[in-house]
C-alpha cells in the first residue's frame, strides 16, 4: 500500500519516486556500514541545514534550535517526519513546531526521507531508517546537548508509520511519539510479539474520513492489547464539538491518547498551510502533542 500526499511545492531533495515495501521487511538498525557524522558544525540557535553520513548514504536534515539556545544546558528533541512524497522543509512549514519550540524551549529536527520517503511498515523504500534514526539521536545528544530523557518523534502519514515502527525497533530511545495520520500496520504490527520492550508513550490523531481510519484504530487496539493498557476513567470530555478524546494507562506506565476528528481525512490537524493541513479540525495538533511530550520524559 502507497500513500501519497501531493504537495504544491516542488520536493527539491527527491531524485525519484521511491518503490514501497510490501512488508515492512528491511534490514535491522544493527546491520550495515558504520555510521559517521559530517563535520561538525558549532551548536547554535537558528535554523541549520545539516548532512549526516549513514550506511554509505549521506543524509539530510534540517536542524531549529531555538533563540535561547544554550550548548552546555540540557535540551528536549522533537524529530518529525514528512509524508510520502516530501521532504524535511515542507513538513517544517506545515506543522509550525518551530513556533513552539521558540516558546517552549526545545530542538526540532526534520529529515529527509531517501527518495522523499521512510521505510516504515508499508512503504517506502528499503533504507534503515530506524536505524538512522537512532544514529542521528545519538549525534545530536553529544554534539547538540540533547537530553537522551526528553528525545521525541513524530511524523504524519508515511513518516507516522515510521514513528511506531522506531517505537519498537529502536527501544530506549524516543520516551513518547505522536502519529498523525498513520499508524500500527501491515506485517510487522500484525505478529502477536511485536511490541516496544521499554516504555513508550503514544499520542495520535485520526481522521474518521481518512481512507485507513480503520487500519489506524485496529493498529490502535492491537498496541493497546499487547502492552495491557486499561482505559482511563472518567473518559475524558471532548475537546471539541467534533473530536472524541480517549486515554489509556499501559502495564508499563506509558499512556496512550488517541484524537478522532470527525470530518477530517488524512491530514494534520490545525495546520494552517500545506496540502495535508486541516486549519479548521477543531484541535492544533502540534501543541498537544508538545504538552504529551512535555509530560512524557523518558522513565528513569
Amino acid at each position: 500500500m502507497r500513500r501519497t500526499a501531493m504537495w504544491g511545492v516542488s520536493v527539491s531533495l527527491v531524485l525519484g519516486l521511491a518503490a514501497c515495501g510490501g512488508d515492512g521487511s528491511a534490514p535491522s538498525a544493527s546491520q550495515g556500514t558504520p555510521t559517521s557524522a559530517a563535520p561538525a558544525v558549532e551548536p547554535a540557535p537558528g535554523r541549520h541545514q545539516l548532512t549526516f553520513d549513514h550506511n554509505g548514504t549521506t543524509r539530510r536534515y534540517r536542524l531549529h534550535a531555538p533563540p535561547g539556545y544554550d550548548a552546555t544546558r540540557p535540551v528536549p528533541l522533537v524529530i518529525a517526519l514528512h509524508p510520502f512524497p516530501g521532504d524535511g522543509l515542507s513538513m517544517s512549514e506545515m506543522v509550525g513546531l518551530d513556533e513552539v519550540a521558540a516558546r517552549e524551549g526545545f530542538l526540532t529536527a526534520y529529515p529527509d526521507g531517501v527518495d522523499g520517503g521512510f521505510n516504515a511498515f508499508v512503504c517506502c523504500g528499503q533504507a534503515d531508517d530506524v536505524g538512522f534514526l537512532r544514529a542521528l539521536t545519538e549525534h545530536l545528544v553529544g554534539a547538540w546537548r540533547v537530553d537522551p530523557d526528553r528525545v521525541y518523534l513524530t511524523g504524519i502519514s508515511n513518516g507516522g508509520d515510521l514513528s511506531f515502527r522506531a517505537a519498537v525497533d529502536a527501544t530506549g530511545v524516543f520516551a513518547a511519539i505522536g502519529a498523525v495520520s498513520g499508524g500500527f500496520i501491515g506485517a510487522l504490527p500484525a505478529s502477536p510479539g511485536y511490541a516496544p520492550k521499554s516504555p513508550v508513550s503514544v499520542i495520535t490523531f485520526i481522521g474518521d474520513q481518512d481512507r485507513y481510519a480503520s487500519q489506524f484504530e485496529e493498529g490502535v487496539k492491537n498496541w493497546r492489547e499487547r502492552l495491557g493498557c486499561t482505559e482511563v476513567m472518567p473518559a475524558p470530555k471532548r475537546p471539541a464539538p467534533n473530536v472524541a478524546l480517549s486515554r489509556a494507562r499501559c502495564a508499563d506506565g506509558s499512556d496512550v491518547e488517541v484524537y478522532t476528528v470527525e470530518g477530517m481525512g488524512h491530514s494534520w490537524p490545525g495546520a494552517k498551510s500545506g496540502a495535508m493541513a486541516a486549519p479548521d479540525a477543531g484541535v492544533v495538533a502540534t501543541d498537544l502533542m508538545w504538552r504529551f511530550f512535555a509530560a512524557h520524559p523518558r522513565p528513569r
